[in-house]
C-alpha cells in the first residue's frame, strides 16, 4: 500500500532569488552612485569666530553679557575703569594748550623782530642819506678851501662829519644784520613750536584713542562662548576676554582624500547631511579648494626626506558654500560633524 503523505515544497528559491535581486539592485545603485559622487564624513560646519581681546590694562567696571548669550554688532560688552585714561587725556589737552600758547608767543616775537628789522633798515637809509650829504659837503669845502674861502678848521669839521656819518652807517648796518638774525631765530622757533603743537595733538589723539579702548564693543552680531570674566577682574593688554561666533554665515570644510580630487571642480553641487539632524539635507556647492594638504598647515609638518618614509594618503580641505544658509542658522553650529557628497558627474 502506497504512502499518501504530501511532499514538502522547496521554498529556498523563493527566498534567495528576491534577496539576490534586492542586493543586486542596491549594489548596482551603490556602484552608480560612487561613479557620480565623491563623499566623506571628515567634514565640519565652520563660521567666523572672532576673539575679543583687551587693548589696555585695567580693572573691569561692568559686564553686559552672559555665558553663551547673543550680542548685536557694536553692542557694549565690557567697560574698563577709565579714570587713569581720562586724566591722561586731560594732561594731553593741557600740554597742547601750553604748546599753542608758546607758538603764539613765538609768533609775537617774530612780529617784533620784523618790526625791529624795518626800523633798522629805515635808520640805515637815513644814515646813508646823511653820509651822502656829508660827503658832498666835504667835496664843496675842499674846493672852497683851495680858493681860500673857508678856514682849515671848517675843512676839518667837514671831514669829521663824513667819518662820523660813516661810522654811524656801519653801526646801522650791524643793527640791520642783528635784526635779520633775530627774524631768522624767531622763524626757527616758530617751526619748533609748530612741531611741538603737532606732537601734542598726536599725544592727545593717542590719549583719546586709549580712552576709547576702555569700552569694548562687539565687532559683529553673534553669540559668545563662556565668559570667564567678573567685575573687578584685572586684565592685561592682549588678554583674550571672550569669543564672538558669527551666526549669520556658515560653510563647510570637508577633507577629501587626494585620490578623490581628480574630477572635483569649483561650482559642483554638494549634498550636506548633518549628523545631529539626519532628516535634513542641505544643498551647497564647491567654493574653493586648498592649495596645500591639511598636514602642511599642522604645527609640525611631516618631513618625508627620511630613510623610513611611509606613504600616507593625504587629505585636502575643500570649502563648500551652503545654499540659503540663513534658513538653517537656528540649527547650524560651528564644529558640527557632517557628511558631504559632491556630484562630480
Amino acid at each position: 500500500m502506497e504512502s499518501t503523505q504530501p511532499q514538502k515544497r522547496n521554498i529556498a528559491p523563493f527566498i534567495i532569488v528576491p534577496v539576490v535581486l534586492v542586493a543586486g539592485f542596491f549594489g548596482v545603485r551603490t556602484i552608480l552612485h560612487n561613479l557620480n559622487y565623491e563623499s566623506t564624513d571628515n567634514a565640519q560646519i565652520e563660521t567666523n569666530a572672532i576673539p575679543i581681546v583687551s587693548r589696555l590694562a585695567g580693572f573691569i567696571d561692568s559686564l553686559s553679557v552672559i555665558d553663551y548669550g547673543e550680542v548685536k554688532e557694536n553692542q557694549l560688552l565690557i567697560s574698563i575703569d577709565d579714570r587713569e585714561y581720562v586724566l591722561a587725556a586731560l594732561q594731553a589737552e593741557t600740554d597742547l594748550a601750553n604748546a599753542r600758547a608758546d607758538l603764539s608767543n613765538t609768533e609775537a616775537q617774530l612780529n617784533n623782530s620784523l618790526a625791529n628789522k624795518q626800523v633798522a633798515i629805515a635808520n640805515q637809509d637815513v644814515q646813508q642819506t646823511r653820509l651822502q650829504k656829508a660827503t658832498d659837503d666835504l667835496k664843496r669845502d675842499e674846493a672852497l678851501f683851495k680858493d681860500g674861502a673857508i678856514t682849515q678848521k671848517q675843512l676839518e669839521d667837514s671831514r669829521n662829519n663824513v667819518e662820523s656819518a660813516q661810522k654811524q652807517l656801519t653801526a646801522n648796518q650791524k643793527q640791520v644784520a642783528f635784526a635779520t638774525s633775530q627774524v631768522r631765530t624767531s622763524e626757527a622757533q616758530i617751526k619748533k613750536a609748530q612741531a611741538t603743537v603737532e606732537t601734542r595733538i598726536a599725544a592727545l589723539e593717542l590719549a583719546k584713542l586709549r580712552l576709547s579702548y576702555c569700552n569694548v564693543y562687539a565687532p559683529v552680531s553673534g553669540q559668545i562662548g563662556k565668559r570667564n570674566l567678573e567685575v573687578g577682574q584685572y586684565v592685561q593688554p592682549g588678554q583674550p576676554l571672550m569669543t564672538v561666533v558669527n551666526k549669520e554665515k556658515f560653510w563647510v570644510v570637508a577633507n577629501f582624500k587626494e585620490t578623490q580630487l581628480e574630477k572635483m571642480k569649483v561650482g559642483q553641487e554638494v549634498n550636506v547631511l548633518l549628523d545631529g539632524y539626519p532628516d535634513i539635507e542641505i544643498k551647497g556647492k564647491v567654493s574653493s579648494m586648498s592649495l596645500a594638504t591639511g598636514a602642511k598647515f599642522s604645527l609640525l609638518p611631516p618631513d618625508n626626506a627620511t630613510g623610513n618614509f611611509v606613504k600616507i594618503t593625504q587629505r585636502v580641505p575643500v570649502k563648500i558654500e551652503l545654499d540659503n544658509d540663513a534658513k538653517y542658522k537656528d540649527i547650524l553650529r560651528a564644529g558640527l560633524s557632517v557628511e558631504v557628497e559632491v556630484n562630480v558627474k
